[in-house]
Parts: C-alpha cells; structure tokens; sequence
C-alpha cells in the first residue's frame, strides 16, 4: 500500500512567522499509525517553495522526509501528476495563511478520479477499503466507507495528538524535486500581501444614560433621528453635516 500526505505552510496569526499547518499535522499523524499497522510506504509532498523553514517542522512531526514539488504552476496539476499510482491520499481540509479555499482536495479527488471523503476525524483501512468517522453539526458523527483508492480530508478537530521532537527534526530532510506544471490563471490575477487593518466605522457615541439604555433595550420605541425628504441636494447634505458636527465625526 502507498500513502500519501500533502501539507501546506501556514502563518501565525499574531506574528506572522512561518510555521506548520496543525489540520495537516492531524493528517500526518493519522497517516504515520495507518502506515505502521499495515507496513505501507509514506510520503509527505508540498507544492510549492523548497526554502519555507516551516517545512522542517513536519520533521519533528514525524514525516522521515518531505518532497517539495518545485513549481510556481499550478499546485493541484503538479500533484496530480505525482500520485499517480497511490491507494490512500491525507489532506487537510484548508491551509492556514496562504489562499484558504479549501478547494484543493475537491479538485485533485476530480482529477485523480477517486472518492473524496471529509470532514474525518478517525481513518481507517479495512479489506474492502477505508473507513472513515466524519464530523457533523450539533456533535454528530458519521461513519462512511469507501474503496481505494481515495483522497480524505481530515478535519482540524480529528482524534489525533501530533508529536513534536527536535531531533527528528535533524534526522530528515527537505528534498526539493522539479516539477513542471501550467500556470495557475487564477493565482496570477491576484496579488499577496500583509492584511491590512479595517477602518473603523465612524459612529454617533452614546449619550443616554444607563437607565435609558436599559429601556431601550427591553422596548420597542424610537431610537430617533429624522429623515429628510423635502429640499434640495445642498440642503440635505447640509443636514447630514450639521449632524456629524454635532456628533464629533468632522472637525471641519
């Protein structure tokens, strides 16, 4: 049996830095116990750029190596081509910090042309193929089978607890492998960049008291305000200024 596992780098969110993605940490692991009970082989691939430092945290996840498919194609393309021929491929359900569509398993399980579950929080592999409990709403759970081979999904509250060694770490290795793939035209349209603060919206600060506030909010009376029908363009923009003046939103 041939295993596959496709992580992603992700960012955290308050710093910024580079690290692993932990929904495809969970799919690591639940692929390197399936792999140790029926003797499979395991290979970890990313798409994408070689020099990421978050791809040696894989390592210490457990991952003995990771082939990176050296491309600036298209991801889903590239991978294709390279599993061909696998019974079982892990995924996570969404990377963290790059696009976030959560579109990539659907497109490779299409063109693959193999059965696409998701949303698995427990994977297994029996004789008439792979075994999956799903995650539901409300708590539910789900299970689900399916023959291989097949691509599934793993969710990010999936019954697994990844390990972290450092030595690992040194042990592996990140084996960069050119891939030739087309061009993403979707990708090439869009541009990357830091995320930007929201403005704030501009808004009337409260002058009721505590006491009114509570009524208002246990009835069903008129906030206030008034809306000008009559008069000309200049004479209503005149009255929204005078209300902003009023409110402190200008200073002019």
């Amino acid at each position: 049996m041939k295993i596959a596992v496709l992580v992603s780098t992700g960012r955290h969110p308050v710093s910024g830095a580079a690290r692993y993605s932990r929904n495809d940490a969970a799919a690591l692991t639940i692929a390197i116990g399936i792999a140790r009970t029926h003797g499979a082989q395991l290979d970890v691939l990313h798409a994408g750029d070689p020099a990421n430092p978050a791809l040696q945290q894989y390592l210490a996840l457990g991952a003995p190596k990771v082939e990176v498919l050296n491309t600036q194609g298209d991801a889903c393309a590239a991978l294709t081509q390279r599993l061909a021929g696998y019974d079982l491929v892990f995924t996570g359900t969404r990377a963290e910090g790059a696009y976030d569509s959560g579109t990539l398993p659907y497109k490779l399980a299409d063109a693959l042309n193999v059965p696409l579950v998701g949303a698995a929080v427990d994977v297994s592999v029996t004789t008439d193929g792979v075994e999956v409990r799903q995650f539901m709403p409300k708590g539910l759970r789900r299970r689900v089978r399916a023959p291989l081979p097949a691509l599934v999904a793993v969710h990010p509250l999936a019954n697994a607890a990844p390990r972290y060694a450092y030595a690992r770490m040194k042990e592996g290795h990140v084996a960069p492998v050119a891939a030739s793939a087309p061009l993403d035209k979707e990708s090439t349209a869009w541009s990357i960049g830091p995320v930007m603060a929201k403005p704030k919206k501009l808004a009337a600060p409260e002058k009721r008291s505590g006491h009114a506030r509570m009524l208002g909010a246990t009835t069903t009376e008129s906030r206030g305000g008034s809306v000008v029908i009559e008069g000309s363009s200049v004479e209503k923009a005149q009255v929204i200024l005078a209300y902003l003046r009023e409110h402190q939103l200008v200073d002019y």
